[in-house]
């Protein structure tokens, strides 16, 4: 147990790809009086798949860690990684382990489907964003294409944060903010696509209804969690917009996350539309709008070059006119799904340093560039980048941002946003109140400021180089 309760206590759950985790906290205050984490089996192989029995294992492991605290909540709401799909038959059993986010194998099947349904510009307009592999339609008409059994055997499609949903209440609830990364929920409808639906073969009613922002998605019915039962549990949210929410966020306020992916987006209040595909048209969990960018590589790719080097994750070094785009897991931004990393520019008087700093500054260079398209001048040169994330807390991270932004950067004192935006939109179901606003109360993004520096032109400039004359490469 953490500090002492003020007032109603609410649990917000973070259940993502590596691990499941919660956190009770005081709905008026928004003190974390209890915490918990369960981790969670990636397969790997050509693909990435979890079995999503195992996210409720987790789920339940996590509470338990919260010990007395979790059994006096009077509300929940579950935050999860966004686009995965998670198939079940009439019993409600998963037919498969679920297709996580970063699977590119669809990566055909979504060439195919951006093709038949009138190309990019059509999808932007509709749909709001152009699905990339990433995308649950393009995971559906993968697994109908290479696993028709299964895909026959199915009888409800489900994203992450709907399955636990689903179990803890016994309604099949979403909600527009994870829907809107389907790809077969129109934004500029709000609500599903029938037309594409019919195209993947997919019948309506086999998906969750869409509840509307502030609504509940029914109470926990559940008995084998320490939960009380008839406690509150709201719609959920994808993680991304869950963060947003954590963050308290205001329209025009610039994010970028440093995990195992990487990401930028920022509240809207007009509805995005790139023909390009490089953002992302979400919608957020409140009714306006998140225009975001992912990358697929991140720390891990950072990680993994900094290993190779047989150096620290800090031990960078300035200088040197190496280029590293590290996109060992193929790219989501830019859309190259088969790449494999690139180095150039190696010099004999090149430092293994030199080489890991560059890493660094392509990981972060993929996310700025995608960031300048994601505000599309909604924001000011001098409003400062909040940086979260695992990768906020380094210091190679943090100023490879600021030297590559030229942005002042500020980096929130909270932890697990994920999990606390869930407990913030779970405080506003039960308070009847906006839940950015419950965040904004609790001084979510507090923390600390860093000015701006000047931005190192020169480095921009090399990687946007590397980047143009290596495409050809990349795309084998």
């Amino acid at each position: 147990m953490g500090a002492q309760s003020a007032g109603p206590l609410v649990v917000g759950v973070d259940s993502s790809t590596q691990s499941t985790k919660t956190l009770v906290v005081d709905a008026a205050t928004g003190v974390v009086v209890a915490r918990g984490q369960a981790p969670h089996t990636v397969s790997g192989g050509d693909g990435k798949e979890s079995d999503p029995a195992q996210w409720w294992r987790a789920l339940g492991e996590a509470l338990r860690q919260c010990g007395a605290a979790a059994r006096q909540a009077t509300a929940l709401s579950v935050a999860g990684q966004q686009h995965g799909l998670v198939t079940l038959d009439a019993a409600g059993a998963p037919v498969r382990p679920a297709l996580l986010w970063n699977d590119v194998r669809p990566a055909p099947q979504s060439a195919r489907l951006i093709e038949e349904l009138g190309g990019a510009k059509a999808w932007a307009e509709r749909v709001g964003s152009v699905p990339a592999p990433a995308f649950t339609v393009a995971k559906w008409a993968w697994l109908r294409a290479n696993e028709p059994a299964a895909a026959a055997a199915t009888r409800a499609v489900r994203l992450p944060h709907d399955y636990l949903t689903e179990r803890l209440t016994g309604e099949a609830v979403t909600d527009r903010g994870d829907a809107s990364g389907t790809g077969w929920w129109a934004s500029s409808t709000e609500s599903y696509d029938t037309a594409i639906l019919d195209h993947v073969g997919l019948d309506p009613a086999a998906l969750a209804r869409v509840a509307l922002p502030g609504e509940a998605a029914g109470t926990v019915r559940a008995d084998d969690l320490p939960l009380p039962r008839g406690a509150l549990v709201a719609a959920g949210t994808g993680d991304n917009m869950a963060a947003a929410l954590g963050l308290g966020l205001r329209p025009g306020q610039p994010v970028l996350s440093l995990g195992t992916s990487g990401t930028v987006y920022a509240v809207s209040g007009r509805r995005p539309v790139d023909p390009s595909g490089t953002v992302a048209g979400f919608a957020d969990a409140r009714g306006d709008w998140l225009p975001l960018a992912c990358t697929l590589n991140c720390t891990l790719a950072v990680d993994r070059i900094a290993a190779l080097l047989g150096r620290d994750r800090e031990a960078v070094e300035p200088g040197g006119e190496a280029v590293v785009l590290p996109f060992l897991d193929g790219e989501r931004t830019p859309n190259l799904p088969g790449a494999s990393g690139l180095v150039h520019g190696l010099r004999h008087d090149t430092t293994a340093g030199q080489l890991l700093q560059a890493a660094y500054d392509g990981a972060v260079f993929a996310l700025l560039k995608a960031l300048d398209q994601v505000l599309d001048g909604d924001a000011a040169d001098d409003t400062p980048l909040l940086l979260i994330g695992g990768g906020a807390q380094g210091r190679a991270w943090r100023e490879t941002v600021r030297r590559l932004s030229g942005r002042p950067v500020a980096v929130p004192d909270a932890q697990e946003l994920v999990a606390l935006g869930a407990a913030a939109q779970a405080a506003g179901l039960l308070l009847g109140e906006d839940p950015a606003a419950v965040a904004r109360r609790w001084e979510t993004a507090r923390g600390a400021r860093y000015a701006a520096r000047e931005r190192d032109a020169a480095a921009w400039e090399r990687l946007a180089g590397t980047l143009a004359d290596g495409d050809a490469l990349l795309r084998r």
